[in-house]
């Protein structure tokens, strides 16, 4: 392939993954990554580092306009994340120690769980009776947006915090031992335990990923898998990609989101618990 076609493929691909990692909340990577390696034969290693950029590129370009819409809520973003710090923290130091295929399928079977219940909530557009949470209150983990699809403010909480941030510090074990993005994780726990809108779980979760990809991008850079040919036009495609997904996702119900989003996880799920097993999908 032509260095010129090639270019323009990864483009308009990242273009499309942009547009789903910021509607989503998880980022490019999750696309980035497999369609990189599978669809245009790109080393893995280089694939993973534009994968980094990647991610950046969606948090930079979503969440200024999620923060303007008032959907991404930085005071539960910069509680949440870190946890999820911390735990990939200990995950790293845990590699090598804990078996890994035990690790992937509990987190498989979690997954399962947490689709079940995504599933259980397609109908629910703004989550009501949301118990009364005294840490909510301390640390003021409530907000209120425009939704422009409802045409009313809708106002809300956080309610279990305590499970919300310990489900998010297991997260980031699990991202530092398996090496994984931690953006569904997010969104599971502030959606299903912490009953936020999933708008406001998308999008807070939009400016949670760039915080913990900028951590590891100077370790990618260092080792020289960032290749600039490749990096440069993902980058700049995701972050068109977002801006549109921005746009779009702002204009859907949460449960639209919510649809989108079970296919993620039930993919992620279902390749975890194959892991864990020992089986390999190519």
């Amino acid at each position: 392939m032509p260095p010129a076609v090639f270019v323009a493929a990864i483009f308009l691909t990242s273009v499309g993954a942009g547009v789903v990692g910021a509607i989503l909340g998880l980022g490019g990577g999750i696309l980035i990554v497999p369609l990189l390696t599978t669809f245009y034969g790109v080393h893995m290693h280089y694939a993973m580092g534009a994968s980094i950029i990647s991610v950046i590129a969606t948090s930079s370009g979503a969440a200024a306009a999620y923060l303007e819409t008032g959907l991404s809520n930085i005071r539960v973003g910069l509680f949440l994340v870190m946890a999820t710090t911390s735990g990939a923290l200990c995950g790293a130091a845990l590699v090598g120690v804990v078996p890994v295929r035990g690790l992937e399928l509990i987190l498989g079977l979690a997954l399962s769980y947490s689709a079940f219940a995504t599933f259980r909530q397609l109908a629910i557009e703004v989550p009501g009776d949301v118990p009364v949470d005294p840490l909510a209150y301390r640390f003021r983990l409530q907000g209120a947006y425009e939704d422009i699809r409802l045409r009313r403010v809708v106002v809300y909480r956080a309610t279990r915090v305590k499970a919300g941030f310990s489900a998010m510090f297991g997260a980031g074990v699990l991202s530092g031992l398996l090496g994984i993005g931690s953006g569904a994780f997010k969104v599971l726990a502030m959606d299903t335990l912490m009953r936020l809108p999933m708008k406001v779980s998308t999008a807070t979760s939009n400016f949670m990923i760039g915080i913990t990809a900028s951590a590891s991008a100077g370790v990618y850079f260092t080792r020289g898998d960032i290749h600039p040919l490749i990096a440069v036009p993902v980058a700049l495609g995701v972050l068109i990609g977002a801006s549109l997904g921005t746009a779009l996702m702002t204009r859907m119900r949460n449960r639209t989101v919510r649809m989108l989003f079970l296919p993620v996880i039930a993919y992620l799920a279902l390749t975890m618990i194959l892991r864990g097993l020992g089986i390999e999908l190519r």
